[in-house]
């Protein structure tokens, strides 16, 4: 039997793998240790976190699919589980490129045990045939093994050595299921999708998804930082709570900004043309595409404009 500190060693070994493009790839990953147990991997951007334990291992998302060997590099470190050891994995919201190696983790639990997280929602679109606006044409249910088997609705928490991790919905933000997975002690805060700090916002409409579902989000994530909280986006860098104010006070801005114009049926050239996006401290690469989800998704939440609007 391996005593504690030969484990960490072991997985700390298999974490460092996740640093090697898969199949002499150029495309880049790295690992970032945030705590002695809580190690931020990051292939291509998208974002994956991994937190060690003798009890088990516990992961938030689990990668784009073109990147599952290099996130099992972290569920099959050089020590394997033991008996009594599991995987516990969170999947932020249903989107592929963070739920792709969904598959290959439950394989890799399944003598011991592995449990994918999610909102109740998320487990919807992955279970059922999803028409998708942008590819004009329905992606099918994602295997079996891919989708959640314990979903919630509102909140949850589970402590594993010590670490308690609290868990929750966050309404319409980036999709219809979207949550969080706070890792209080090691205070540091993965939201998802839900913040955007290198790309340009999305907003899922079709799911659900709206600007001003986005902004309570943030707001209600704010709350749970302080300004030592490290924030991990979906993709990209970590955030401080500094950062994710500012995310939050431009999309508040422009939010308002919209709001009566939408009202007046302007389409999302009208609202470019009208500058709803200048004097702002981002840039959007594709301004028009954010501002036709931003348009889409207040009108697919047209009771928020004001009541008599049909």
């Amino acid at each position: 039997m391996l005593d504690r500190r030969e484990w960490l060693t072991g997985v700390a070994a298999g974490l460092i793998g996740l640093a090697l493009p898969r199949n002499g790839s150029a495309q880049q990953a790295g690992i970032a240790r945030l705590t002695e147990r809580l190690s931020l991997i990051a292939a291509g951007g998208t974002n994956v976190l991994a937190y060690a334990s003798p009890e088990g291992l516990v992961l938030v998302d689990s990668g784009d699919p073109a990147l599952t060997d290099a996130v099992m590099a972290a569920v099959r470190p050089s020590t394997p589980l033991r008996a009594g050891q599991s995987i516990t994995l969170f999947n932020t919201h249903w989107h592929l490129e963070h739920t792709g190696g969904n598959e290959a983790i439950r394989l890799a639990g399944a003598k011991e045990g592995a449990t994918i997280v999610a909102h109740e929602n998320t487990r919807l679109w992955m279970a059922t045939p999803v028409w998708s606006p942008g590819e004009d044409r329905y992606r099918q249910p994602r295997p079996a093994a891919a989708q959640p088997d314990k979903t919630f609705y509102d909140t949850g928490s589970m402590t594993i050595a010590s670490e308690r991790i609290e868990y929750g919905y966050l309404i319409a933000a980036h999709t219809s299921g979207d949550i969080y997975v706070r890792f209080r002690d090691a205070n540091v805060l993965a939201v998802g999708d839900v913040a955007s700090p290198v790309r340009d916002p999305a907003l899922d409409w079709f799911t659900g998804a709206w600007i001003g579902g986005r902004v309570d989000a943030m707001a209600r994530l704010l709350t749970m930082c302080d300004d030592r909280t490290r924030i991990v986006p979906g993709y990209g860098p970590v955030m401080t709570k500094a950062q994710l104010q500012a995310e939050h006070d431009v999309m508040r801005t422009i939010y308002d900004r919209v709001f009566d114009l939408v009202r007046k049926g302007d389409e999302s050239s009208d609202m470019l043309k009208a500058g709803v996006l200048n004097g702002l401290p981002r840039t959007w690469k594709d301004p028009q595409r954010f501002l036709y989800d931003v348009q889409k998704g207040l009108w697919a939440h047209h009771n928020k404009l004001a009541a008599d609007v049909v």
